[in-house]
């Protein structure tokens, strides 16, 4: 493995940046000045990384027992935040307290080190995911029937990023009924599988875990990359696709976490490779739906065995098969693109994607003749990937008029939720917030829709309420100035919403989802998503996909 062989090429490494200069001077953290951090000498920098780090994080720095340390992997966590994990440590984790053990000057360059960019770029091969496999238990030993009493439909999973925790709710109760450690920083969502017996984790620097939700335990993990955006499964759990920045790759294992094969993300001329950044489910293609970040393609990868052979080249004849064919299974089709997309949503039937870019740019595709067929009137950085849809009636329309399906979306730049038709994909309403926001939530029980404001410093810890006949604010839930509240999820029935105060010392708040009135709370550590079993496997229409 890799690991095993990288001190010499960190020394190196390090060495080559010494000799030309291009370690950056360490920016210090609220502890130390630029003048002590600049003075610890590069060399003692690779000594107390060997001797106090390496043994976790791997001497390459791609992580092993603790997550990896690379700019990609560190971008949510600021450079100040990272001094006070090194010097304080990590309560109800692995990571201990180094501030009675190293200089505040020796903790910054150390912080800053790891901000730099490892060069050549690591690289993850498919030996390294076999030889990452972990299995945790046998499961020919675990029961065939939950070991709860609670409904394993209307369980829900809180991704506590404080501690990097999950909570197992029970969703009549509204308790907790188990918790465990996670890998560092998941990212992407929990993804269901089997009947919501099986759950699969994605973190942000590679690792996959397969959990049992009747049995209430870690079944195995491997790594598939090395900076990770997210995972998604077959319905049977039999086959798992993950979306890797780092390297360009899409990474196909089975359901018991067993390499099948890697796909390069490369274009269909072999020259330009690009990050991978999302991978969906499309249950009703059979297939996964890939998005490309940096070329202009969307892969489907078919995980059925009864698919056509995909043709590679100028083809004569498609009955006589005169021409060159790849095997449809577990090999991507392209659809090519004018432009980059790399957010999605989808329809209920998966025949066509809205996709958005970085810019703003929108597109409808339709998978089946895999072309462009439609612009998305959008603006600002509209986030599609926590679209919702429910059957709306014009007023304005007249008493017979026919309800139409719409799908909403959050906007990252735009204080707004863009109200779009899926027939004409016109724009219907531009709803006004309070600010740009990430999450976008309702039930099909419910008449009202949730949205949060929290990419506003201003506005972050305020929910608002969107009627979703009238497309109209109706009420606001209002929280502590300065903390951020977002990101809900319904139960099982609709009959409750949970809402995240998204702070280290946070709260799941549960609200009546009729009255909008708050019923309790339940203390949890930076509760950064929460995912109901029956709502995620059903594809309920007021949740994300």
């Amino acid at each position: 493995m890799i690991i095993r062989t990288a001190l010499t090429t960190v020394l190196a490494a390090l060495a080559a940046a010494l000799s030309t200069g291009t370690l950056a001077s360490p920016a210090a953290g609220p502890a130390a000045t630029p003048g002590q951090a600049a003075a610890i000498p590069l060399q003692n920098v690779i000594a107390l990384y060997a001797q106090h780090c390496a043994e976790c994080h791997a001497p390459n720095r791609l992580g092993a027992m603790g997550p990896a340390l690379l700019p990609d992997n560190l971008a949510r966590l600021r450079k100040a935040e990272a001094v006070k994990i090194i010097t304080k440590g990590r309560t109800a984790t692995q990571m201990p307290a180094f501030g009675e053990v190293l200089s505040a000057g020796e903790i910054a360059a150390i912080t800053e080190w790891i901000y730099t960019p490892v060069e050549p770029a690591p690289r993850w091969t498919d030996e390294d995911v076999r030889a990452s496999r972990i299995v945790h238990v046998d499961p020919a030993t675990l029961s065939d029937k939950p070991v709860f009493d609670a409904d394993p439909l209307n369980l829900f999973l809180v991704v506590e990023a404080g501690d990097h925790h999950v909570s197992v709710l029970d969703g009549d109760k509204l308790e907790p009924i188990h918790r465990f450690q996670s890998r560092f920083a998941l990212h992407g969502g929990p993804k269901f599988a089997a009947e919501g017996r099986y759950v699969f984790f994605a973190s942000r620097d590679g690792w996959i875990t397969k959990f049992d939700m009747w049995n209430l335990k870690v079944v195995a993990e491997v790594r598939a990359g090395i900076n990770t955006r997210n995972v998604a499964v077959s319905p049977d759990g039999t086959h798992v696709a993950v979306a890797n920045y780092l390297p360009h790759t899409l990474v196909l294992l089975d359901g018991d976490l067993n390499l099948i094969k890697t796909l390069e993300a490369k274009d269909q001329d072999g020259r330009q490779t690009s990050r991978v950044s999302a991978v969906y489910d499309a249950t009703p293609r059979q297939s996964f739906i890939a998005a490309l970040k940096d070329v202009p393609e969307v892969w489907e990868i078919s995980y059925t065995k009864a698919v056509e052979d995909i043709p590679t080249g100028f083809i004569h004849d498609y009955k006589q098969r005169e021409g060159s064919f790849i095997p449809g299974y577990l090999n991507p089709r392209r659809t090519v693109l004018a432009e980059v997309l790399d957010d999605f949503f989808f329809t209920q039937d998966y025949s066509e994607l809205m996709g958005a870019s970085r810019e703003g740019v929108g597109q409808v595709v339709n998978l089946d003749v895999r072309k462009k067929i439609a612009n998305l009137p959008l603006d600002g950085m509209p986030h599609l990937g926590s679209g919702i849809t429910w059957e709306w009636t014009d007023p304005a329309a007249g008493p017979d008029a026919k309800p139409r399906t719409v799908m909403a979306s959050t906007n990252l730049k735009a204080g707004e939720v863009t109200v779009i038709d899926m027939k004409t994909w016109e724009v219907v309403n531009r709803i006004q917030t309070r600010g740009p926001g990430f999450f976008l939530r309702s039930h099909g029980n419910s008449r009202y829709a949730f949205v949060d404001s929290m990419m506003s410093p201003e506005a972050k810890h305020i929910l608002q309420i969107i009627d979703k006949q009238t497309l109209e604010v109706v009420k606001e839930i209002t929280g502590e100035p300065g903390k951020t509240l977002a990101h809900v999820e319904f139960t099982r029935d609709g009959r409750y919403a949970l809402a995240s105060l998204w702070e280290d010392e946070g709260a799941v708040i549960v609200l009546d989802a009729q009255t909008l009135e708050e019923r309790k709370r339940l203390p949890m550590r930076k509760p950064v998503g929460k995912y109901n079993v029956w709502n995620k496997i059903t594809r309920e229409e007021g949740t994300s996909h």
